[in-house]
């Protein structure tokens, strides 16, 4: 076989029998959703080395300061890079953000071709959702190429590993140009070759096919012109496939580009000159859609890979004039939508966008390459545990920290640095917070699956917050990738799980018990709160349902920190909403986040929660007849437990004083 010449006039498919739509119509379905499966591969492994980068972050917002002077473990973005780590750090972040872009424009493409698109494949996870396509014998790009077919890549390992020569390698086979890519299978033997680059249409494609029958593409560059060269396949009734798969009304979904006065905490599109996704009066005329869907495409492999023969030349019609860098973000949108604080609530310049935008001009393969002439002198929480340093108070604090004004109702910085110390010596902690991890990213992944579904659903944007925070602290306390094999168990059928330390309404942890709650139930946003009675975080929500984790924070009032608990608990705002309690929410996502619940966790709202028992076989939701005020900067699992308590006494159980928090929780940060 002939490796196919890049960027070729590849002869146009027209007058197809029809008898051949159902293959064909086929064969697309299995490409965009083995284009969803792509993108979502390269997520957790992005994101899993970019937390091994050593460093600590501030958690911060707006007009409030009860965490001023804190560090938390794990890096984060910064605007003004002082050193090669965080330089490192927002080189990786920068690529981590678009790859959430490319799948969400992978996402939009299957709806409006009528595919479910799945985020769960079989290919990347099994039915525990633990993560089968990495590990150290592991060297499949899903879909795309076997590493061993190469020269240049044929040692590196499709691993969870920290910021190495191995991951590098890894990221720039994953993001090479398609020049590069194509001369390095031009080596291989004609044997090998014929593994790669199908011709559309495929040979001995079948309607009954799906996308596990799919072959090799050799690379993204290729599934995604396949993908081109089948929409535009012209039948004999003059219509293309693209006409007859088109969904006018799909679901889709948008991250990047909301914006307006509907969406006050994202007012502007952050890609201004790309649209990412269909609206109904793209199918108005005969080629607007499909030349969108070309566009989306073509975004994908120039943001990647670079544009050394865009997509847009199957655009039909009038060409659109060309933009100047259409594929980049706009740095005034994200300082608008992504604003930073410092310890006084007070705004500085925002960290996403520099990030973000300091390496917009290269693609992500120019990135590491610039990302691994840095190498040497980045420092990795592997490297960093090798030398047998150990967590001290000094890192969990900055100059701005004062004892005498921090909140008393939260661990200091010595029990922080303790209790990182103590999960360390704990070898069973490994796979709890191995599986804290999987169980976040599983939050997002299970919801990504009715994303698409329903156009009401909100982006589980928190729970991608909280899965870092999980991966960062594996790093943090042993120095390794979290094990995202491991998977986090099924729910056992009509079981009432509990939220966290201790609080188990169904009677059977008793009330001195400091069990935790299930690995199969942790969870770091609301989004992906799967049951009654597990709601976590300060970030409370309405009872009546609805809202975002991160909605209560914005209309928060200056909380100082000083002030801690003993700011009393206000009454609330005449006709104001009741919330839901973390730990007895009714059903959902009626409640807030994050389990288990970190013991820096503070209110940052105020209000009153309304109460329930669970009653029945079934656990049905029964009011209770009194509420439960909270205050801001009060300690979310002290009111947690006083939920609990007030339910147990309705009961007529009498419950003790909450247990001590265990090392977990202390060492957790709070959500953001």
């Amino acid at each position: 076989m002939q490796i196919p010449v890049l960027g070729a006039s590849l002869k146009p498919i027209t007058d197809r029998s029809l008898s051949e739509l159902e293959s064909d119509k086929s064969a697309a379905r299995a490409i965009i959703q083995a284009a969803v499966s792509v993108e979502l591969f390269t997520i957790p492994l992005y994101m899993t080395t970019m937390y091994s980068i050593q460093g600590t972050h501030q958690i911060n917002s707006k007009n409030q300061d009860y965490y001023r002077g804190r560090q938390w473990p794990g890096a984060a973005p910064v605007a003004h890079p002082a050193d090669d780590n965080q330089r490192a750090f927002n080189i990786v972040f920068s690529v981590f953000i678009q790859e959430m872009l490319h799948l969400q424009m992978a996402g939009n493409l299957a709806t409006a071709m009528g595919v479910k698109p799945d985020f769960t494949p079989p290919a990347l996870v099994d039915k525990d959702l633990g993560w089968i396509c990495y590990g150290p014998q592991q060297s499949v790009l899903p879909h795309i190429i076997n590493l061993r077919d190469t020269s240049t890549y044929n040692s590196v390992r499709v691993n969870l590993e920290a910021l190495n020569e191995n991951q590098i390698s890894l990221f720039r086979a994953i993001e090479q140009p398609e020049g590069a890519a194509r001369a390095e299978l031009a080596k291989q033997p004609p044997q090998v070759q014929a593994r790669y680059f199908p011709q559309v249409p495929f040979a001995g494609w079948k309607p009954g096919m799906n996308v596990q029958d799919l072959p090799m593409f050799g690379t993204i560059g290729w599934m995604y012109e396949c993908l081109a060269q089948y929409i535009s396949i012209e039948y004999t009734d003059g219509k293309t496939l693209w006409d007859k798969l088109a969904v006018a009304d799909s679901v889709q979904q948008d991250l990047f580009n909301v914006h307006g006065a509907s969406n006050p905490s994202h007012p502007m599109k952050e890609f201004p000159q790309l649209s990412t996704q269909f609206t109904p009066e793209d199918f108005s005329g005969r080629d607007r859609s499909f030349n969108k869907a070309i566009d989306m495409m073509a975004a994908i492999t120039d943001q990647g890979e670079g544009a050394e023969i865009s997509l847009r030349r199957y655009r039909r019609g009038a060409m659109l004039q060309e933009v100047k860098e259409p594929y980049r973000e706009d740095r005034p949108a994200l300082e608008a939508d992504y604003p930073s604080y410092n310890g006084a609530g007070g705004e500085v310049p925002s960290a996403d966008a520099s990030a973000r935008c300091d390496s917009a001009e290269w693609t992500h393969y120019e990135r590491f390459t610039e990302l691994y002439l840095m190498l040497r002198r980045v420092e990795t929480w592997e490297q960093w545990h090798a030398k047998g340093n150990r967590w001290t108070a000094g890192m969990l604090t900055n100059t701005e920290f004062n004892p005498a004004a921090a909140p008393k109702n939260i661990p200091a910085p010595e029990q922080v640095a303790d209790a990182l110390n103590t999960l360390k010596q704990d070898r069973s902690m490994y796979s709890v917070l191995s599986q804290v991890s999987v169980g976040a990213i599983a939050g997002i992944t299970t919801v990504l699956n009715t994303y698409w579904e329903n156009q009401k659903a909100s982006f589980p944007y928190p729970s991608m917050v909280g899965s870092g925070d999980r991966v960062s602290l594996c790093w943090a306390v042993f120095g390794k990738a979290p094990d995202l094999s491991l998977g986090v168990g099924q729910r056992e059928a009509g079981k009432l799980y509990h939220a966290c330390q201790g609080m188990s309404l169904d009677g059977s942890s008793g009330s001195s018990c400091s069990s935790c709650a299930a690995i199969e139930i942790y969870h770091t946003c609301r989004g992906s709160n799967s049951c009654k009675a597990e709601g976590g975080c300060g970030f409370v929500q309405s009872d009546s349902g609805g809202g975002s984790c991160s909605a209560m924070r914005r209309a928060a009032p200056t909380l100082h920190a000083s002030c801690g608990s003993q700011c009393g608990s206000p009454s609330p705002t005449p006709g104001s909403d009741v919330y839901s309690a973390p730990s007895d929410n009714k059903c959902a996502s009626f409640g807030g986040c994050a389990v288990p619940i970190s013991a820096s966790q503070l209110f940052p709202s105020q209000g009153e929660m309304k109460l329930y028992d669970f009653v029945g076989p079934q656990h049905h939701s029964e009011p209770l007849p009194k509420t439960l005020p909270f205050a801001v900067g009060e300690a979310v699992y002290d009111k947690a437990w006083q939920a609990y308590r007030e339910v147990m006494a309705a009961r007529q159980v009498n419950v003790s004083e909450p247990p001590n928090p265990t090392p977990l929780r202390v060492a957790l940060p709070p959500s953001t």
